[in-house]
């Protein structure tokens, strides 16, 4: 083992070897050194070879050249160096909305050889203290503005007494308080490329959160393969989005894919629709990540803002429907990459770009990471089959310390937990997450492809297929229907409209009329809840 850590508890709490996925590193661009810390490579290094002064981060009132950037990235890591005790491989505990604050934060960190835990701004403290206990979280860092979560997180835990800063606070006592005191330069930690960067918490729906941990190594190369041949990201480019930055597809999107080729990242704290529009408009962005949900509500509105200055839309965290990519083409005539990435895998790993871009397929495996479609024997299924994705490549999943371990991660393989099926020209159609494929009276049947036959109808503006309990069928489809602002539908009305466009078995015989979607906070449907009886 060679490591740059002195705290040593991720190391301990890697999966047993034999548990970990088949990394591969077949592309000249993937052979990095033994020694690699990526904020170094991400921030340092625009500054070190002259383009300190370009642009860096842009947020409403703000704007932030690389040096500036890095300026505030040494000051806050030697806070927590010197003034909080961290040590490299020690945790640290980021919360905030994607501010610039937030992304000087995570570069301290990476820096100083640390491990950045980032957390979802709406989690509440009893998912907090979780997550802290999880990670034996060594320090934090966290905005002012959402401080009373954390505040009723931390009490108990000793490891945290006095190592806990806020920002956006007029005190002394606060991160800018303490940065303002310190030099901005720092001796950046020469991390080992297997170093652990970050560890990503999933929000599981059974069992708890599960910790992925990252090396350095994996960020660098998930960062290469995305720039390089789906965003292929230019330093002219404006990111912008809507996924929070302690989602790993917002760390990358907003974050880590700008940073690769020197670009700007445009950051808002709440991204609404019309804030989101209004925001691509003024910035001129270039480049935008958001869910599909967002992409079909920007639409009422995205006639009224200039948004010409988008070249590229990518869209990840659920199933792009068709119905969504054909709308949006229409009114913006902007394809949107539809991606397929996970929190195990860092990030997307299956896309299609460009003229390459089939609608209602997923798209092609990005260089660098090989795909499979097999049986739950591990067996290979012919293409036009449905059967669970079986993924690897450069990154991979690694649970701290959690024996679920073992059923992502089967002879090598990270199984997603998708459906899918293969084309006879390698495309990868999304079916359904594996537990979503509802068997009904002994008929399999796809809830994407039954969503997506609902949301032709003229009233719908989002639905949600799952399997519901039936005394006679085993399972029946049901529909969770959100109607548009003063549109009607009757179930039986639906029913046959889904009937007339798909077999008829496939329909839902079951119909709820909803306000709103159950949804994360990064915008990913909530399917179990769905599932759960009504109270």
């Amino acid at each position: 083992m060679q490591t740059a850590h002195l705290d040593l508890f991720a190391w301990r709490n890697l999966p047993p070897k034999d548990e970990w996925p088949d990394l591969r590193f077949t592309l000249p661009e993937l052979q990095y050194p033994d020694w690699l810390n990526c904020g170094v490579e991400l921030l340092d290094r625009h500054v070190m070879e002259g383009r300190g002064g370009r642009i860096a981060v842009r947020a409403p009132g703000v704007a932030w050249t690389y040096a500036e950037l890095l300026d505030k990235a040494n000051r806050i890591a030697r806070v927590l160096a010197e003034d909080m005790g961290v040590v490299p491989g020690g945790r640290v505990l980021l919360r905030g909305f994607n501010s610039p604050m937030m992304i000087a934060c995570w570069f301290a960190v990476m820096k100083m050889g640390a491990i950045a835990v980032a957390t979802m701004p709406l989690l509440r403290a009893r998912e907090l203290r979780v997550i802290i206990d999880k990670a034996q979280v060594n320090a934090c860092l966290c905005d002012q503005a959402i401080a009373a979560e954390l505040d009723e997180a931390i009490p108990g835990h000793q490891s945290l007494r006095g190592r806990v800063r806020y920002w956006n606070l007029a005190d002394p006592t606060s991160l800018e308080g303490r940065m303002a005191r310190k030099d901005g330069t720092f001796a950046n930690v020469n991390t080992s490329a297997t170093d652990v960067a970050l560890i990503a918490f999933t929000s599981g729906s059974t069992g708890g959160p599960k910790g992925t941990l990252h090396f350095h190594r994996d960020v660098m190369a998930a960062t290469e393969l995305n720039t390089r041949y789906l965003v292929k990201a230019t330093a002219d480019d404006i990111f912008c989005g809507s996924p929070p930055l302690a989602f790993t597809f917002g760390l990358g999107g907003l974050v880590l894919f700008p940073f690769r080729v020197g670009a700007s990242t445009l950051l808002l704290e709440r991204a609404a629709p019309d804030v989101l529009l209004k925001a691509i408009q003024e910035h001129k962005a270039t480049v935008c990540f958001t869910a599909p949900t967002a992409y079909r509500a920007m639409l009422a509105s995205v006639g009224r803002h200039d948004i010409s200055s988008l070249r590229l839309c990518v869209s990840a965290g659920e199933h792009l429907p068709k119905s969504t990519w054909e709308a949006w083409h229409k009114a913006t005539g902007i394809k949107i990459i539809d991606g397929l990435g996970a929190t195990e895998m860092l990030h997307i790993f299956i896309a299609s770009e460009g003229d390459g871009i089939r609608p209602g397929a997923t798209g092609k495996v990005l260089p660098g990471y090989e795909a499979r479609i097999v049986d739950d024997q591990m067996r290979d299924m012919p293409n036009g089959t449905i059967g669970r994705l079986a993924v690897r490549g450069p990154t991979g999943c690694r649970y701290l310390a959690d024996p679920r371990q073992a059923n992502y991660v089967k002879q090598g393989w990270n199984l997603t937990g998708d459906a899918y099926l293969r084309d006879a020209d390698g495309y990868y159609w999304y079916q359904a997450r594996t537990d979503d494929m509802i068997v009904s009276a002994g008929y399999n049947i796809s809830g994407p492809e039954v969503e997506e036959a609902l949301m032709e109808h003229a009233a719908i503006r989002e639905c949600a297929i799952v399997g519901a309990p039936d005394e006679d069928r085993g399972t029946v489809v049901k529909a969770f229907v959100v109607l548009k602002e003063g549109a009607k539908a009757e179930a039986r009305e639906l029913q046959d409209f889904v009937k007339a466009r798909i077999a008829p078995y496939k329909y839902p015989r079951q119909v709820e009329f909803l306000d709103a979607l159950p949804r994360t906070e990064s915008g990913k449907l909530q399917r179990f809840r769905l599932r759960q009886p009504p109270a």
